[in-house]
């Protein structure tokens, strides 16, 4: 079955007019705001039966998105941040570009960073009492209109089905682009009493938002994510939960990908389509960008109201539930890539790392080979019993700087993660002992010698530095990013702050009018009021009025 794409009528876009409740859509501490920014022209779908086309090959897609690593080699993250990105997913095989535009195909190394991360979310879901399960990808156009502030941030970024099995179909389908309206139509068949809650549901799916400007991981046309959906009987219960699941990503973000976030609330405008609040976890890049890595929704009733979801309560009153979303997706790998990387490629932190030793055999001599072998295997089988994520490279047919350059790359960007490397060589086998070298301090400084090959000192060892390497990244990026967030008092100050690529921080009580205006001037955006707030009467650096909060501006992702 063919797909065609076509531009969808104005009519398509078009806004319900039915009435609707007014809408406004980490550390431990709690508190509000995103709108949904569209990128790109909504497309409708059909899968209408097309003629068989003459076989042909696709073209590699171009844009701002691509670009042709270079023959030779990484270009260097201080020449060209975004060719640097680049060349690392390809060089990686971390991804590639899907044959629509602004696709991608997540390769076996991208996708096990994605398995890390559901391999430790999925886990805490559970414990805190959420159950997975799968909502259908198509969902009725009619449902998105129903909520007044959801259509009109989503619309601008929809897919359409419109014609199925050859036919124009009665109603247009909506291709995924989150579940919150297709979730609360369930949820009202199934929520009938206060016994009935709190209902808490997470599912692990794919979602379509046609994006022009597209980045392989941190903004295309489709993508992995975890989506959670929760109802509750009061407006507080669901405030915890939204902040309790921020606390989650912020802690995976900080202890797992050694990714130190500012944890904080939105503002009004960049609040999600339909929210209340919205609570995001936000990182800094290695080029100063700010990536949203991860939020976490107060959907207060606008949804149970506009679909009916209600709930006997003990009293016998009919109640609208309270309810909050939540989502992490494949972005965070395009973030763990941009916060670790350096000029010489790839770095992954040991908790992400699939593989977090490289065991590398060297000889010169044919019969040195064998018993270097021996000893390379029986250091594989060592750290394997001691659940430590161990790969021999057994591979004769290059030279020993080469498998170096080729297990750091390899290693620490794209999941094929190595922060360690063990090299056993004739001496080493001499003397019963290995080299060990770290992938994050490069040359003689990040190399120990004489590393004994008894099993009961290397499995402590090397456990102690994977947790080392682990330390270290994350208070490299903490330093990075603090050294720049710029304290500022005025709009000129803040201004300056941006032009030079830093972040700002300053306190702020202005209009929604005159944040869009720092947008437009500056191309940088409220990315939180951080939950971590200083103490201390303070002055909004735009109006000069009492202000109770310093927000963060910075350009992002």
């Amino acid at each position: 079955m063919s797909m065609v794409i076509r531009p969808p009528s104005a009519a398509l876009l078009s806004t319900s007019t039915a009435p609707v409740a007014n809408l406004s859509l980490c550390p431990k501490r709690t508190r509000n705001g995103a709108t949904v920014r569209s990128r790109a022209a909504s497309s409708s779908i059909s899968t209408q039966p097309q003629p068989q086309p003459q076989p042909q090959q696709h073209k590699k897609q171009k844009g701002p998105d691509t670009h042709t690593p270079k023959a030779e080699g990484i270009t260097p993250r201080s020449q060209d941040f975004n060719a640097w990105y680049l060349d690392i997913i390809a060089a990686a095989e971390l991804a590639d570009y899907g044959p629509v535009r602004g696709t991608m195909v997540i390769r076996p190394y991208g996708y096990a960073i994605w398995e890390f991360i559901q391999a430790y979310l999925d886990p805490i879901f559970k414990e805190t009492g959420h159950s997975n399960m799968y909502f259908p990808q198509f969902i009725p156009y009619s449902f998105i209109e129903k909520e007044a502030s959801h259509v009109e941030g989503f619309s601008p970024e929809l897919a359409l089905v419109t014609i199925g099995g050859g036919k124009e179909l009665e109603e247009k389908l909506v291709v995924r682009p989150t579940s919150e309206t297709i979730v609360n139509h369930m949820f009202t068949q199934w929520v009938h009493s206060y016994r009935d809650l709190p209902l808490m549901i997470n599912q692990w799916a794919n979602v379509t938002r046609w994006e022009m400007r597209t980045k392989p991981f941190v903004r295309t046309l489709e993508f992995l994510w975890q989506e959670g959906h929760t109802a509750h009987a009061t407006e507080e219960e669901a405030e915890k939960e939204a902040l309790q699941m921020i606390e989650v990503y912020h802690k995976f973000a900080c202890e797992q990908a050694a990714m130190p976030v500012i944890v904080g609330r939105k503002s009004r405008a960049e609040t999600f389509a339909g929210a209340l609040r919205t609570y995001t976890i936000e990182a800094m890049m290695g080029d100063c960008k700010a990536l949203q890595a991860g939020t976490s929704h107060n959907l207060g009733q606008n949804f149970s109201r506009v679909f009916g979801t209600q709930f006997t309560d003990e009293n016998g009153q009919r109640q609208y539930v309270w309810q909050t979303s939540w989502a992490v997706s494949t972005r965070m790998v395009g973030g763990i890539i941009m916060t670790h990387g350096d000029d010489t490629g790839l770095m992954l932190p040991p908790r992400m790392a699939p593989i977090q030793v490289v065991i590398i055999p060297i000889w010169k001599k044919a019969d040195e080979k064998g018993v270097i072998l021996e000893v390379a295997s029986n250091l594989e089988k060592i750290l394997k019993a001691a659940s430590i994520r161990v790969k021999l490279d057994e591979s004769d047919l290059k030279t020993a700087g080469w498998k170096f350059n080729f297990w750091e790359m390899k290693s620490l960007i794209d999941m094929q993660g190595v922060p360690l490397r063990i090299e056993v060589g004739p001496r080493d086998v001499l003397n019963k002992s290995v080299v060990v070298s770290r992938r994050d301090m490069p040359g003689k400084d990040g190399k120990d010698f004489g590393i004994s090959m008894d099993p009961s000192f290397l499995v402590v060892y090397i456990r102690d530095k994977l947790e080392e390497v682990q330390s270290a990244l994350l208070a490299r990026a903490t330093a990075f990013r603090d050294s720049n967030i710029v304290n500022v008092e005025s709009y000129e100050e803040l201004k300056a702050a941006i032009s030079e690529g830093k972040w700002a921080r300053g306190p702020w009580a202005a209009s929604d009018f005159e944040e869009s205006k720092v947008k437009e001037e500056t191309g940088a955006t409220i990315r939180c009021f951080p939950f971590d707030q200083p103490p201390g009467n303070k002055a909004c650096l735009m109006t000069g009025k009492p202000a109770d909060e310093i927000a963060i501006f910075a350009k992002s992702y």
